[in-house]
């Protein structure tokens, strides 16, 4: 891996363009997808997710709430880009709405003692969740606990900060708003995508959470709550960040100088 510091990378990245290479978004939200929703269980390989968003043609053998999922995301992903545009500013109503798009399709009803709530509109859980030796905040204060965060992250982001600030910030909202798990469903896609919008308000290359190191993205999340130190999260996702833009600097740049005896080669 480039051992290049991260905010250097972002810099050639940025100073490269490959952002404008023709297709380089439309495919890198592709590749967003399909990580954030292998990541919760989709086996909707990158080529079945390319096709499905691009030419809408659902994989044969595999489940429809998987391309689902996928559309879902999508969807979401491109609403949220599109209020990063105008700088929308995060609320609870907010990140309810990304939520409600993330599983549009996909959500299921919950009967509980506060009536039927339906999950695809991005509705606050009504009960309480353990996933092995995490135990999420009690349902009563997930309301409270989400204002709270969409006010500091509102609050932040007005400031003048960094580049390696701006980074912070989003890794932070994707790991806070991931431990409240306010919703029913689409936690983790809810908060990666949280982490997408405030790197795109900040016009910074969007991170990917890779499903090959789903293990050690589960372990950075245990971790920093059990040890209460933000940097070991922080330090999984610069990896993740470094991984990404190492990879798109190095096909760029064989892209411009491919080596003798190639005739072309593929950037995405």
């Amino acid at each position: 891996m480039n051992t290049m510091d991260i905010i250097e990378l972002i810099k050639q990245y940025q100073h490269l363009g490959i952002d404008q290479v023709i297709d380089h978004e439309k495919f890198n939200l592709i590749s967003i997808v399909h990580h954030s929703t292998r990541i919760e269980g989709s086996t909707l390989t990158e080529v079945e997710t390319q096709v499905l968003l691009t030419e809408g043609l659902t994989p044969k053998g595999k489940p429809l709430h998987e391309s689902l999922m996928v559309t879902d995301h999508y969807a979401a992903l491109q609403y949220a880009l599109e209020q990063a545009k105008t700088k929308h500013v995060i609320t609870p109503e907010f990140i309810q709405k990304l939520n409600s798009f993330i599983v549009k399709n996909t959500a299921s009803t919950y009967n509980t003692v506060f009536g039927t709530i339906d999950a695809a509109t991005g509705a606050f859980r009504k009960g309480n969740v353990v996933a092995g030796e995490t135990y999420f905040p009690n349902f009563n204060k997930v309301e409270a606990l989400t204002k709270n965060l969409a006010f500091d992250l509102a609050g932040r982001m007005q400031q003048d900060l960094s580049m390696r600030e701006q980074l912070n910030l989003s890794y932070d909202a994707h790991l806070n708003l991931v431990s409240i798990h306010p919703f029913y469903d689409g936690n983790g896609r809810t908060s990666r995508l949280l982490m997408n919008y405030i790197q795109a308000v900040f016009r910074l290359p969007l991170a990917i959470v890779h499903n090959e190191t789903k293990t050690d993205y589960y372990q950075a999340l245990i971790d920093t709550r059990k040890q209460e130190d933000i940097n070991i999260f922080r330090a999984f996702m610069d990896n993740e960040y470094k991984m990404l833009l190492s990879a798109e600097i190095s096909k760029f740049e064989e892209m411009q100088h491919p080596k003798k005896g190639k005739g072309f080669t593929f950037l995405f």
